[in-house]
C-alpha cells in the first residue's frame, strides 16, 4: 500500500504508518469485546489522531518544498482574477479532509459497536425469558453471529482506509499534487 500510494523513494513512513495501521487496528479489535471501551469510538481521540497527523503532514509538506507548498491551494491554470476565492476554498477543502479523516473512523466504529451492544442487551433479554422464547431467540442469535463477523471486518477495513488515506495525504504533501 504505502509503495503505491508514495513510492518506492519514499518508503522511510512505512514503519509510521505500519504502526498507526496496527494503533487502529488493536483499538478496533477491542472493540469487538463485549462491554469493552474503545478509544476509536471516542471523537476526541480520532479527531485529535487525525488533527495531530494532518499538521505533521503540512509540516513535512512545508519543510520540502518552502514556501511553493502554497502552490498546493491554486489550481493549474487559474485566473488571477480567481485566485483568493479559490486560495479560500481550496484551504477549506484542506482542513475538511482532517475533519473527515476522523469522523470517518469515529461514526463508522461507533455506530457498529452501538448496533452490537443494543443487540447483545436484547438477545440477553430474550434468553432470559421463557424455554419457548429462548429456543425462538436462537433464530436472531445466528444473524448476531454474523453481524459479530461483519464487524471484525469493518474494523480492518476501518484501519486499513485510514491509512490509505494518510499514505494518500503524505504523496500529496511530499508531491505537490
Amino acid at each position: 500500500m504505502v509503495r503505491e500510494q508514495i513510492g518506492t523513494s519514499n518508503e522511510i513512513y512505512l514503519p509510521f504508518i505500519y504502526s498507526l495501521f496496527c494503533f487502529v487496528l488493536i483499538a478496533n479489535l477491542v472493540g469487538n469485546i463485549p462491554y469493552s471501551f474503545v478509544i476509536t469510538t471516542s471523537a476526541v481521540v480520532c479527531l485529535g489522531l487525525s488533527f495531530t497527523i494532518f499538521i505533521g503532514v503540512t509540516i513535512l509538506g512545508l519543510s520540502i518544498h518552502n514556501l511553493a507548498f502554497f502552490s498546493f491551494f491554486i489550481p493549474s491554470g487559474t485566473p488571477l482574477i480567481l485566485v483568493p476565492m479559490l486560495v479560500i476554498i481550496e484551504f477549506i477543502s484542506y482542513l475538511a479532509r482532517a475533519v473527515s479523516l476522523g469522523v470517518r473512523l469515529f461514526a463508522n466504529l461507533t455506530a457498529g459497536h452501538s448496533l452490537m451492544k443494543i443487540l447483545s442487551t436484547f438477545l440477553y433479554q430474550m434468553f432470559n425469558s421463557s424455554l419457548i422464547i429462548s429456543i425462538l431467540t436462537l433464530i436472531p442469535f445466528s444473524l448476531f453471529i454474523s453481524l459479530v463477523g461483519l464487524e471484525l471486518a469493518v474494523s480492518f477495513i476501518q484501519s486499513f482506509v485510514f491509512c490509505l488515506l494518510i499514505s494518500s495525504y503524505l504523496k500529496d504533501a511530499i508531491d505537490l499534487h
